[in-house]
């Protein structure tokens, strides 16, 4: 008889707990030399992504510890695939593996674990309160990253603790809680809603400027203090082919959502003399390209000037994925358009 896809979820939560009982807490990392003339970081997202890889998820967050160069490993957000509930235990459990890692982690959360959870297959949760708990569960010290802690400056002045810049060698990070499903706005059906709730919407717009206010004022720093580059973090792809394909440029409401978020990123990228880079999830391809450059149709959907120094990169993830990124900052003497290389590393297992 086939096992339901609940009861290998069910065993690979167990799983997780177990992982937890055998493997220790992280301690604190070990100090890194601040001026070395290079450095690299890691970023995964859209992981764990079903009962497989749940049950895989302790071993690639071992793996990840064998990883002593890295600096810092961002997660850019979605810790449960689409189509899987939204429970508290979940959210603990994933938070239990995060804590075993010995590098910093910074964790911008998806959709799939706020946004999404109206659907019927979710759990039908108010969005509104899964972002409450996914902020109380990994975000309760503000300015703390997860796993070992490195300093980063956080809006949680503003209710947004999951919002966080730093700089590492002269470069400028920010990452900001931008989301799928058109950064939220799409309706709660699965709680039998039409369109989008006057909460909703309310919520929408409030992230929205703080992000907003969060990519400007890392591009103005970044001029002021005549950084190396700028990079910026989000859980949404804001230049998904599949969106395009959708029509999007034929009927820019779209990505709506997206709108003031990729305004603010050309605007700062026009005005920054230096590379930019922009890591995302959500649409589970990997993908490097420049969004903005001149003759892309985003250009068009968005109603923005092209840009030829943003590069943007999708990383890879969902149930059929095994790898992360390994990204290399250069020296700490160059400012040229090769600031960042990567590659792609699939896990051993």
């Amino acid at each position: 008889m086939a096992t339901s896809f609940k009861t290998r979820v069910g065993a690979g939560l167990a799983a997780l707990a177990l992982a937890a009982t055998l493997s220790p807490i992280a301690s604190a990392a070990p100090a890194k030399d601040n001026n070395s003339s290079a450095y690299t970081f890691g970023v995964i997202g859209d992981v764990p992504y079903g009962a497989a890889k749940i049950i895989q998820f302790p071993s690639m967050i071992t793996e990840l510890n064998t990883q002593t160069d890295l600096k810092f490993l961002t997660h850019v957000g979605d810790i449960k695939a689409g189509s899987d509930k939204c429970t508290d235990e979940y959210f603990q459990m994933i938070r239990t593996q995060f804590d075993r890692l010995q590098t910093p982690l910074i964790y911008t959360p998806g959709d799939n674990e706020w946004v999404d959870c109206h659907r019927v297959n979710n759990g039908q949760y108010n969005p509104l309160e899964r972002l409450d708990k996914i902020r109380e569960v990994f975000f309760p010290v503000a300015g703390k990253t997860l796993g070992a802690n490195m300093p980063v400056k956080s809006q949680a002045n503003l209710g947004l603790p999951e919002n966080v810049s730093f700089t590492e060698q002269r470069v400028e990070f920010a990452v900001v809680d931008v989301q799928g499903s058109n950064n939220s706005l799409l309706p709660w059906t699965g709680l039998g809603n039409k369109v989008a709730t006057p909460e909703q919407l309310a919520e929408e717009a409030h992230r929205t400027e703080a992000n907003v206010a969060l990519i400007n004022k890392t591009f103005e720093k970044a001029s002021k203090t005549n950084a190396r580059g700028v990079v910026i973090m989000t859980q949404a792809d804001m230049f998904d082919r599949a969106i395009l394909a959708s029509g999007a440029d034929k009927n820019p409401s779209i990505v709506s959502g997206f709108q003031e978020t990729v305004e603010a990123i050309a605007a700062g990228a026009a005005s920054f003399d230096g590379p930019v880079y922009l890591f995302n999830g959500d649409s589970h391809v990997y993908t490097a390209d420049q969004p903005l450059a001149q003759g892309s149709p985003w250009v068009d959907v968005y109603g923005v000037d092209p840009v030829s120094n943003l590069d943007r990169v999708t990383v890879e993830g969902s149930a059929t994925s095994n790898e992360w990124l390994r990204v290399t900052v250069s020296k700490a003497n160059s400012k040229s358009a090769e600031l960042l290389s990567w590659e792609r590393v699939q896990y051993s297992q």
